[in-house]
């Protein structure tokens, strides 16, 4: 009589254990997936199948069975995906949710991973195998592979993202600090001493001339490596920056990198992104746009003469005046007498005499400083205009000046107005970080703990744009073809 109830159309009682294990048969997560579902689209662009080979050196071949990492980058990549913040609650949803468990590949029955797992594997053998950075260059791979990459142009920037450490719990920058009093330096701490022993290495081996990072105005106890900064306005706070390279063809992240919130730590890190991208993925771009922060000379010069890359960035200019004085721009150069010509006609030069041991007069900002004649200056009738406070006027003229002025042409241009409506597409992604994503605040502390969370965040940004890009235009050819 069972036998018969199972096989026919009559469904078994709702009571008794048998008929409990029967409907969990003929539940499965799948048939409760919507097909337009977000993570179905990821699904079909996710591929972690190389994940566990390039794990494979960090897990034992003994004892108990560990969890399997593409379990957890699953998990993790739904956490991101939509705004999950705490792991703990990440457990919860994905034993709840019937699409999450689906795009984990877990079934009723099979157990959620403690959410004390997450940390002990990303403070081991996930920073220790840099699986996070493998994660998101695989995505980016697979973007290529679909086109959604073009390398003709790209754009930088940074935005702001607080740290987790309270405002309150910090102490001047000036004032010495005994990192070994209480039960011991935290994990945070251990790694921002030990960038410090590496910053005094690089400073022995530092060319005078270049520069140095400023000590910060106040030092956090917490996570001392975040930066105290007020750059969005309002009152201050420590926090990181997370700084995007992207590609201006669809939006894709093409890299990112964590730095304190620090401008001259940001501007550095496009150096960074620019060789590694070129180096991993043979991505040069032709153009990168970016905002007036990274129109140092020295930027400029190294986009134009060493990466022969069109920088569509604002110059940065510090020769502009508010009294209504003469502007720098307003002076004439004459390259091959190595002179300014002032609006009067006087010359500003660098040395007035030659001298018997030949001069740079190179200043340590890489600036070369005109002088104009003092004697020119007094009988002047333009005086009032050009230096009413000073006996002379002075320009100080950049090593790479030849580069501002390649930058300034280049702004002049149609496709320079273009670059910046381009520019908007990584504020746009920004905005998605904080608002949908919801990472306005870090969970994880020191730089390793920063960058973890951008390489996530970003690895999520870019599965779901494949998904929202190229999901529809396969449905459109499967209707087609059908």
């Amino acid at each position: 009589m069972i036998a018969t109830t199972r096989t026919s159309t009559v469904r078994p009682p709702e009571t008794g254990k048998s008929s409990c294990r029967y409907r969990q048969r003929q539940l499965s997560p799948d048939n409760h997936v919507p097909k337009g579902h977000l993570l179905r689209g990821i699904d079909q662009f996710f591929d972690a199948g190389d994940l566990r080979q390039h794990m494979a050196s960090f897990y034992s071949h003994t004892g108990r069975p560990s969890i399997d990492p593409e379990l957890m980058i699953r998990m993790l990549i739904v956490g991101y995906c939509f705004g999950i913040r705490s792991e703990r609650r990440l457990c919860e949803e994905v034993h709840l949710n019937l699409a999450y468990r689906w795009f984990c590949r877990l079934g009723l029955e099979d157990p959620v991973p403690d959410h004390s797992t997450f940390s002990k594997n990303r403070h081991g053998r996930f920073r220790d195998s840099d699986m996070l950075r493998h994660v998101f260059e695989s995505v980016l791979r697979r973007c290529m592979s679909e086109g959604l990459v073009g390398g003709e142009g790209f754009a930088i920037d940074a935005s702001v993202i607080k740290a987790d450490a309270n405002r309150t719990r910090g102490i001047a920058g000036t004032e010495a600090i005994d990192w070994s009093r209480g039960e011991g330096p935290s994990r945070a701490v251990r790694e921002y001493l030990a960038t410090l022993d590496a910053n005094d290495t690089d400073a022995q081996a530092m060319e005078p001339s270049q520069e140095s990072v400023t000590p910060p105005k106040n030092i956090s106890l917490t996570d001392p490596a975040a930066r105290w900064t007020a750059a969005p306005g309002g009152p201050a706070f420590y926090a990181y920056s997370a700084n995007y390279l992207i590609d201006l063809q669809a939006g894709i992240i093409v890299d990112v990198e964590a730095t304190p919130a620090y401008r001259t730590q940001e501007v550095d890190s496009t150096r960074t992104m620019i060789d590694r991208v070129e180096q991993r993925f043979r991505l040069k771009p032709q153009r990168l746009v970016g905002d007036t922060a990274y129109g140092t000379a020295a930027m400029l010069a190294w986009m134009i003469n060493d990466k022969a890359i069109e920088p569509h960035v604002p110059v940065l200019e510090k020769g502009t005046r508010g009294d209504e004085t003469f502007a720098n721009s307003d002076f004439q150069w004459l390259g091959q007498s190595n002179e300014y010509r002032c609006p009067a006609g006087h010359a500003l030069r660098s040395e007035r005499r030659p001298f018997k041991n030949p001069r740079t007069h190179i200043t340590k900002a890489n600036t070369v400083v005109y002088r104009s004649s003092q004697l020119d200056c007094a009988g002047c009738s333009l005086k009032d205009q050009c230096c009413p406070n000073t006996p002379i006027r002075k320009i100080a003229r950049s090593v790479h000046e030849s580069a501002r002025d390649k930058a300034r042409a280049i702004a002049k241009t149609p496709a320079y107005r273009q670059s910046r409506k381009d520019r908007k597409k990584v504020e746009i992604l920004f905005a998605h970080l904080k608002r949908v994503m919801k990472l306005d605040r870090l969970r994880l502390r020191g730089p390793s703990g920063a960058h973890d969370e951008f390489l996530l965040a970003a690895t999520a940004q870019n599965l779901r744009r494949m998904a929202k890009w190229l999901m529809p235009k396969q449905e459109e050819m499967a209707a087609a073809a059908a």
